[in-house]
């Protein structure tokens, strides 16, 4: 192979029955190891199965336009919030680098990071994604961070002590601090984490109307957010564990009071929990109707659809977050949705896919994605869930979406607990 060449390939490793390329014997003899020499592992796979595939260096993501912004990001968001917890600065770095390398260019974070929240270690994530950015030319990155929601118990995050809203004066609060942290002038897209008034959240499916309380006016928040973008210190807003009623409150206070509309909405969405999304919010955020682009997050379901949770006494599982930190993502554990993953790592092995695989793929291929946020806390797996995403067939093949329906038919969203 000619220097040039090699110079452009890299090795990757799959499944040898995958259904993502088609390549001769010849091509499969051939092998560049990259500049790191690493050995990725996919999980799911033997080591009879796996093989080398010659593929482009340069990256096969796509890009596309945020909602109504300017912002052209990549299909892929790095996701952050294990830096400072599960993940040393060192690492964060490494991850950071190689996401850039494979050709995303944005990446989420939030004041109150890393998971699971701790006063002694918020903030560590900022910290991190800081140090690593002085490095890298600001203008190529979107940096997308989180203003908290409504919280009795996070007061540590306000210099008042005072439980957090998201009014005029914690909004500036919080967008000071994390450009502070974050060693930059201005953040890209600036998210209300979750809503100032109740809503369900984390787990909790059902809206509960005896828990109603009075909130911040959606005009309120809009004119604090406008303040920071005419200063230059926010560039657009977005909302985060959102419903349809506030995406249309939103939406409606910005039109009437000439004030900055909401571009994106961070919601969870995996093969595991859809029906939140796909009920009314599709028909809210279609381009032809309030054009809000969809950053979808735990596309994995938290690390579950990859399947590691299923053999409880496996290396993977024992190291993963939901023995890490007990009740946390309960939702994965004390349900049904157990039961539904063993159904999807059977469908993805039915059609010679990953877990990974089946499950970004199908985030992936969704009309109203823009986004799809992935979090790893190895580079082995970045590498792994980077790889997965770019090699399932593009589009999922119409009897494996076929299937996927079928399973979905018998548990909806089998996370409700």
């Amino acid at each position: 192979m000619a220097s040039s060449t090699a110079a452009s390939m890299f090795s990757v490793s799959l499944c040898k029955n995958t259904r993502a390329h088609s390549l001769s014997s010849r091509d499969l003899t051939q092998r560049w190891t990259p500049p790191n020499g690493r050995t990725k592992q996919l999980r799911g796979c033997s080591s009879r199965t796996r093989f080398s595939v010659i593929r482009a260096q340069t990256s096969a993501l796509e890009y596309r336009k945020l909602g109504d912004s300017d912002l052209e990001i990549s299909e892929i968001t790095f996701g952050t919030m294990t830096f400072g917890q599960q993940n040393t600065e060192e690492e964060a770095h490494e991850m950071l680098s190689y996401a850039v390398e494979r050709g995303i260019n944005a990446f989420d974070t939030a004041e109150v990071y890393p998971v699971p929240m701790k006063q002694e270690t918020q903030g560590r994530t900022d910290l991190y994604i800081g140090s690593w950015l002085k490095s890298q030319p600001r203008d190529k990155v979107i940096l997308a961070t989180k203003v908290a929601g409504y919280s009795e118990r996070s007061t540590y995050l306000r210099d008042n002590g005072k439980p957090v809203r998201v009014d005029g004066a914690n909004i500036r609060e919080s967008v000071e601090k994390s450009l502070k942290r974050l060693g930059t002038d201005y953040i890209d897209l600036l998210q209300i984490h979750w809503p100032d008034r109740y809503v369900g959240l984390f787990g909790e499916f059902f809206y509960d109307p005896s828990k109603w309380r009075p909130s911040v006016p959606f005009v309120e928040q809009l004119r604090a957010f406008k303040e920071l973008i005419d200063e230059g210190k926010v560039r657009y807003i977005g909302v985060s564990n959102e419903t349809s009623y506030g995406v249309m409150e939103f939406v409606h206070a910005a039109k009437v009071e000439g004030l900055p509309k909401i571009v994106s909405i961070q919601n969870n969405y995996s093969l595991l929990f859809r029906c939140r999304f796909e009920v009314d919010l599709v028909e809210v955020c279609h381009p032809n109707n309030c054009n809000v682009g969809l950053l979808a997050y735990s596309p994995l379901g938290g690390g579950a659809l990859s399947g590691k949770y299923l053999d409880t006494n496996s290396e993977a599982a024992k190291q993963g977050r939901f023995n890490m930190f007990p009740g946390y993502m309960d939702r994965y554990n004390k349900s049904i949705a157990r039961e539904a993953t063993e159904e999807y790592v059977k469908l993805a092995k039915k059609y010679g896919l990953t877990p990974v695989q089946l499950a970004l793929g199908f985030t992936r291929d969704r009309q109203f994605m823009t986004s799809s946020i992935i979090g790893a806390t190895s580079l082995d797996q970045l590498e792994e869930d980077i790889d997965a995403f770019l090699t399932a067939e593009r589009p999922l093949p119409p009897e494996v979406n076929a299937n996927i329906e079928d399973i979905f038919k018998r548990y909806k969203d089998p996370s409700i607990l």
